[in-house]
């Protein structure tokens, strides 16, 4: 028979499991810093593959070079909660660069992207 420690420590345990398993898409980051809009608190963000048309406006140089005014502009078109270009403008340093990180593997044919996740396997 288990205590109420021995319990709670499996709860803890499941918890924890089903939080590792929610994230198991590579294109949704957890934040570091939530983004708080009114009552509403967006902790996670995922990125789809943008259409050539959602690039409008923007260089594919500076998308390549993860600038932030292009970032500011296509995040908000390509994010699932949408962020807005204010919520880019706010992110935490550290979840721009990640957001970016997985931006630019959209940018990559399968080709190299699979070059790629073979070498880092």
């Amino acid at each position: 028979m288990q205590t109420v420690d021995q319990a709670l420590n499996t709860n803890d345990l499941t918890d924890t499991n089903a939080q590792a398993s929610v994230n198991t898409d590579p294109n949704t980051y957890t934040l570091d810093e939530p983004i708080v809009r009114g009552n509403q608190t967006i902790t996670q963000v995922t990125l789809r593959r943008p259409k050539s048309g959602e690039l409008r406006g923007v260089t594919l140089s500076d998308l390549v070079n993860l600038d932030v005014s292009a970032l500011s502009r296509v995040l908000p078109r390509i994010s699932s909660p949408t962020l807005t270009e204010q919520d880019v403008a706010n992110l935490d340093p550290a979840d721009l660069v990640q957001l970016g990180g997985i931006f630019s593997g959209f940018l990559m044919t399968k080709a190299i992207a699979s070059k790629v996740a073979s070498l880092t396997a």
